[in-house]
C-alpha cells in the first residue's frame, strides 16, 4: 500500500529541500525554457523489479502540478536493461529539479524489491511467508517496507506500537519469559499480539506456558528448529511460528522446510544494491 500523501508529502518535501537548497542554479540558468513543456523517459540500466514509480510521480507533482509521470510498466514488474519504465511530461524546470530525488528513491526501492523477489522466489512453493524487520534506514522505513511488499514479502511491525515482541533484553530485564509476559500483558490494549523470541527448547517451553501468540525461533540450528516446530504444533497448534537470525539465500529454503509460518530477515533492505535507472530528456 502506498503511504497516504499526508504521511508521504512531508518526507518528500524535506528531501527536495535538502537537494534544492537555495535554488537549482543550473536549471534556473537556462532561462525561460524552464517553463516550456518537455518530455523525459526513464530507462532501466540493469535487470530488476521496479518499485517506487507512484512515489516518484509525487516528487514531480510537488514541484509543479503540471508534471506527470506515466508508468510504462506495472509496479512490481521485472524489467531487463534498456526497458523504458516511465514517461514524464511537464515544465522542464520541474523535470530537471526533481530528477535526482525521484530517481534516488526509485533506485533504492527497486533494489529492495529486486532482492526481496529473489528471496520470495526461493520458497515460493512452500507455505512459509517471508517478512521484513525494523532494520531500516531512519526516515525511509515506510518506503523501504513498501518496497519489500512490492517484492512479494509481508511487512512485520512498522514500529514499536504495532505489537509486542519480547526479546532477549526484555527477558533479561524482567528476569524470565513468564515475568516479562505477565508485566506486559497487564497493560496491553486489545487486540495487540504478544511474540516472544526464543533461543532454545527450554525457552520455547516457557513461551508455551505463558500462552503467547507467536513464538520466534532465533538463530536455532535447523535440527533443533524442527523439534521446536513439532512440539509447538502438538501442544498449541494455533500459535504462529517465526524463524529469524542470519537468514541468507543459501539458508532460506532449509529454514522454511522446518515448517515455520514466517521467516523474518533484514537482508532485502540491508543488503540490497540500488537498481540503476536513468532519465533522458527527449526533444
Amino acid at each position: 500500500m502506498i503511504p497516504p500523501y499526508v504521511v508521504l508529502d512531508p518526507l518528500l518535501q524535506s528531501w527536495l529541500q535538502e537537494d534544492i537548497g537555495r535554488g537549482d542554479r543550473t536549471t534556473a540558468g537556462l532561462g525561460d525554457m524552464v517553463y516550456q513543456p518537455h518530455r523525459a523517459i526513464w530507462i532501466a540500466k540493469a535487470p530488476g523489479v521496479i518499485a517506487g514509480l507512484p512515489i516518484a510521480q509525487r516528487v514531480f507533482a510537488l514541484l509543479d502540478t503540471g508534471a506527470q509521470l506515466s508508468p510504462l510498466v506495472a509496479e512490481g514488474s521485472s524489467c531487463e536493461p534498456g526497458t523504458a519504465i516511465a514517461d514524464i511530461t511537464g515544465p522542464l524546470g520541474a523535470l530537471l529539479t526533481g530528477e535526482r530525488v525521484a530517481l534516488n528513491l526509485a533506485m533504492r526501492l527497486s533494489g529492495i524489491a529486486t532482492l526481496t523477489r529473489q528471496y520470495v522466489d526461493k520458497i515460493v512453493d512452500l507455505p512459509t511467508q517471508l517478512v521484513d524487520t525494523r532494520k531500516t534506514t531512519p526516515g525511509l522505513r515506510i518506503l523501504e517496507k513498501y518496497a519489500t511488499s512490492v517484492g512479494g514479502a509481508r511487512n512485520h511491525r512498522l514500529g514499536l506500537d504495532d505489537g509486542v515482541m519480547i526479546k532477549d533484553n526484555h527477558i533479561a530485564a524482567a528476569g524470565s519469559i513468564a515475568a516479562a509476559v505477565t508485566h506486559i500483558r497487564q497493560g496491553l490494549p486489545y487486540p495487540l499480539t504478544i511474540e516472544v523470541e526464543t533461543e532454545s527448547l527450554t525457552m520455547v517451553e516457557a513461551a508455551l506456558a505463558a500462552e503467547v501468540d507467536i513464538i520466534m525461533l532465533d538463530n536455532m540450528p535447523p535440527a533443533e528448529m524442527v523439534k521446536a516446530v513439532t512440539h509447538i504444533r502438538q501442544t498449541q497448534p494455533h500459535i504462529k511460528i517465526e524463524a529469524s537470525g542470519n537468514i541468507t539465500l543459501d539458508t532460506l529454503r532449509t529454514v522454511a522446510a522446518t515448517g515455520v509460518d514466517y521467516i523474518s530477515t533484514s537482508a532485502p533492505i540491508t543488503r540490497s544494491p540500488w537498481l540503476d535507472l536513468s532519465m533522458r530528456i527527449k526533444h
